[in-house]
């Protein structure tokens, strides 16, 4: 059995669902685009001042800082699970 979450399922959602147009403002920034938690949480790790600035430019992500975005992504990778596998296959081990 799939599990669904309560944004697919509902009839709302499936009634008026609509495809963003290129350069739409609720389009996700690239530099979060497509990223599973804990990768984001890595990248946003290895972000320093400036980089930040530029990939949240204009963004209400800036109202974090990056500090507080780093406090988060540090809880993220504390409370994700370990993936042995994936993490011998990253490692080369």
């Amino acid at each position: 059995m799939t599990r669904q979450t309560s944004q697919e399922v509902c009839p709302w959602n499936v009634k008026f669902v609509r495809t963003l147009r290129d350069g739409s403002p609720f389009a996700p920034r690239e530099f979060i685009a497509g990223k599973d938690a804990a990768t984001l949480a890595r990248d946003l790790l290895a972000l320093d001042d400036e980089s930040f600035r530029a990939a949240f430019s204009k963004s209400p992500m800036k109202r974090a800082k990056l500090a507080g975005l780093q406090r988060n992504a540090r809880v993220v990778l504390a409370n994700t699970p370990v993936d042995h596998a994936t993490e011998a296959s990253a490692t080369g081990s």
